[in-house]
Parts: C-alpha cells; structure tokens; sequence
C-alpha cells in the first residue's frame, strides 16, 4: 500500500505517468491557480477524513458483531514487526516489474484485480446506507456462497459469503462504477474506489492494542522516509501503478472542469496506517465507558495537523513528502500527552482488545459474569438488551 503526498501530475487519468516540468511537445505546463491548489488540498485532507471518521465509528459495531464472518482481523505485534519488511519487499517487486516488463500488461492485470476487489469494498461500504432507502415491503430473500474443501469431518470452508437481495442491489451499483473505472479510469471513480478501500480498512483492521499500534507506526515511520527521500522507487510507483490505490484530485478542475488532469495525490497508507490507531483509540475511549471521546478527538485533529503539516511543507519544498514522517508524531504524540496529564497512561498501555468470541459461551458476558440460563425464556426484548449491555465490548483496560 502506497503512502506518501506527491506532487501534481499530468495525465489523463490518476493512472498515467507523470509528466516532467515540460510536456513531451516541449510546451511548459500551465502553473496552477492560487484556487486550484487550495481546492486540490483541502479535497485531499477532506476525502482522507472521511474513511478515518466513519470506518473508526464503524470498526466499533465490527468489533461487537457476534457474525463470525464480519470479525475483525486483528494485527499482532508480531503482524506490526514484520508489515514494513513486507511492505518494502511487495514495493520493490512492483517496482523491478515496472522496470522490466511492459507497464501496460501490468497495469491490465491490476486494474481487473482491482475492479473486482474495488466492487466488494464499495458494496460493503454504501450497504447501510442504502439500506435506509429500501421501502418495508422490499422481497428480502437470502443468499449463501459456500465453497468447501475436502468431505465428511475433514471438510473446510474455504468461503463463506451470506448475503441477501439488499447486498445484490448494492453490489449492481458498485458494478457499475466498477465499469465506469474500468473503461475510463476517471478520477472520481478512482476516488470512489479508494475512499471505499480506506473505509474497509479502518473498519475491520484491528490493533489489538497501543503498543503494536506504536510498533506498526514506528515501523512504517522509518520505511515511508526511507523509500520516498532514499529512492525514487515509492513515487515512482505511485504514478506509474493504474491502481485505486491513491486519492488524487486536480488542481486545474476550475479551468478544465471533470477533463482536468492535473492531479495532486495521497497514497492510502497515509489514510488507513493512522486510521487503524485512531480507530483503536476510539474503542479505547468506549473502554472506559465515561461517555468521553477525548482520545479519539485528539487523535483526529493531530491527524489534521499532521496532514496539513505535511501538504504546507510539500508545497514549500515542491517535493513528495513521506506523509508519515509528520502524522506517526502526531498521531502518537497527541494523545500520549493527554494520557500523561490525565494520568491514564497505564490504562492506555494496558488496554486490549480480542476478538475471538468463539471461545466464550454465548450465555456469559466478557466481565465473567454468566447471565441465568432459566430467565432466558421469560425476559422481555428490553431485558434482554440490557444484558447484552451489559457484557461491554471486549477491550478495557486491565484490571479496570
């Protein structure tokens, strides 16, 4: 996953390499508008909160869902330690490929893996929200893909997707800017594909807690510096990859209207690597059930300031800048501060989260304390969600 804050670039879509100061016929390019650069900015500070936002409120219905099939994955310390030699060795791949073989055979085969991921991602996006426009009387029925390996005891679930009619009209219409992407590699329909992208993430990747959030930030510090001011290689493959694998908006969409393709851009990295760490300190906040979001607020507007730190410095030095180099400060220092002069740094470091509820029987709540199997029958639904309330979300700090 790309992370870094780039310059504009010419082309017709997000897609296209980039230009050099000078177009290939020798003419310079025209300078951007004073309006157009503030446009372009804000569009990308603006379109990077949202996932974050969302997806962190979101991640905390995921993390109480008892659906075995939308629980979180959830990232180890170990996951944390090894992600950015992962990362590197998967960026220097993509770039060697570059390299070597035709960009457009490449390009091809990512955009038809991506069209395919980007269509679920969007669909699982847009889904509760279009849920509220179907009418009551809409013909739900049920639907279930399994696809098993093997027969008898040894058989294993290799997919197992439930869905309904709802999910399939979602899926129609995630289609259909699938094809839109597919055909034209619009901008918006890359945008749409990558906000979708960076929801998902910060939903259902879950830190199990402060301390591999800090290793994973930690870790992707050192390599966004490293690949972005050491080499040209991340830059190189964040304008070369056709690939929603970035948000971009143009700085020349005042004079060109929808056709601009001046484009200024932000790597997904820089959205969902923060955005998991702000999500975790949400469900943190919910930990410790005082009806406060202070973390969470902190961590958000550090977010912004980093991001703004970021394109201010970027525009000053017109260089790519490594995003991360601003936000891990911020995102960790913020917060970190206000646990010290709250005095909740304990709590906060010994704050974990799980979510393997399998273990757990369905009749006990996550404190330990069983609920009496013989009122089962007798409880009203009211009684009953006050139980369920009961049995808090999983994470909270130890010993609390």
């Amino acid at each position: 996953m790309d992370s870094t804050l780039s310059e504009p670039h010419n082309g017709s879509g997000p897609a296209e390499s980039p230009a050099a100061p000078s177009a290939a016929n020798g003419t310079a390019r025209p300078p951007s508008t004073p309006e157009g650069i503030a446009l372009a900015y804000g569009s990308l500070l603006l379109m990077a909160l949202l996932p974050i936002f969302f997806g962190a409120l979101r991640s905390v219905r995921c993390a109480r869902s008892k659906n075995a099939s939308d629980m979180p994955e959830t990232i180890t310390s170990r996951d944390a330690a090894r992600f950015p030699i992962i990362a590197s060795c998967t960026l220097l791949g993509l770039y060697l490929f570059f390299k070597i073989f035709s960009q457009e055979y490449i390009n091809l085969l990512l955009s038809m893996y991506f069209f395919v991921l980007g269509i679920l991602a969007l669909s699982h996006t847009i889904s509760p929200i279009m849920n509220k426009f179907f009418p009551a009387n809409f013909p739900n029925k049920q639907y279930q893909l399994l696809f098993t390996q093997g027969s008898g005891e040894n058989k294993e679930e290799i997919v197992n997707y439930e869905f309904d009619s709802k999910d399939l009209v979602c899926l129609t219409l995630s289609s259909i800017i699938g094809v839109w992407y597919l055909l034209r590699k619009h901008w918006i329909a890359n945008n749409l594909f990558g906000l979708a992208f960076s929801l998902n993430g910060v939903e259902l990747l879950h830190l199990n807690n402060v301390s591999t959030g800090c290793i994973l930030l930690g870790g992707l510090f050192v390599y966004d510096i490293f690949w972005v001011f050491g080499t040209n290689v991340m830059v190189t493959v964040a304008k070369s990859f056709e690939a929603p694998i970035k948000l971009v908006f143009p700085q020349d969409l005042l004079e060109k209207g929808l056709e601009a393709d001046n484009f200024a851009m932000l790597g997904l990295g820089d959205v969902v690597i923060p955005g998991i760490f702000i999500a975790l300190l949400l469900r943190f906040d919910i930990s410790l059930k005082k009806n406060t979001h202070t973390y969470f607020y902190t961590s958000f507007v550090a977010y912004i300031f980093g991001l703004g730190l970021t394109i201010f410095i970027m525009h000053v030095f017109k260089h790519a800048q490594p995003a991360l180099l601003y936000l891990v400060p911020a995102c960790i220092g913020f917060p970190l501060l206000v646990a010290l002069a709250k005095g909740e740094v304990t709590e906060m470091f010994s704050y974990e989260e799980t979510n393997d509820k399998e273990k757990e029987p369905a009749s006990e709540c996550k404190e330990g304390t069983p609920i009496s199997s013989s009122s089962s029958s007798s409880s009203t639904p009211s009684e009953t969600e006050k139980k369920e309330q009961a049995c808090d979300y999983a994470g909270r700090p130890s010993g609390g």
